[in-house]
């Protein structure tokens, strides 16, 4: 199943910032990556992916550098910021309080007034 496209837009830094929290990647591995998460269900095009990444390094969230690729072509790889740490631990706190409101409106447990 594909998720909304809405959804995918409103939590895309956080996910970025979470896959470069583990390790740095070229943009080329980022979508990669998104592509695997949900059996497809979360793609993102290189239309969205690149003008995010931009802007995150422009915030401070992400540092760039250039590093020899296959063969002898430099690629553009990516790492989370100490900044971009702090902000990624507030995104999963909301996302946890959001993940939880959802869960008792869906689930019918919200009480009546």
């Amino acid at each position: 199943m594909t998720v909304d496209k809405q959804l995918v837009k409103g939590s895309m830094k956080t996910v970025v910032l979470q896959l470069l929290s583990k390790r740095s990647m070229h943009g080329y591995e980022i979508s990669t990556k998104l592509k695997a998460l949900g059996e497809g269900g979360f793609s993102v095009t290189e239309g969205t992916l690149y003008p995010l990444l931009h802007s995150l390094e422009a915030d401070g969230f992400v540092v760039s550098s250039m590093e020899e690729g296959q063969g002898k072509r430099k690629r553009k790889v990516y790492a989370i910021s100490e900044k971009g740490k702090k902000v990624l631990k507030e995104k999963k706190a909301e996302w946890i309080q959001y993940k939880n409101i959802m869960e008792e409106l869906l689930t019918g447990s919200i009480q009546e007034a």
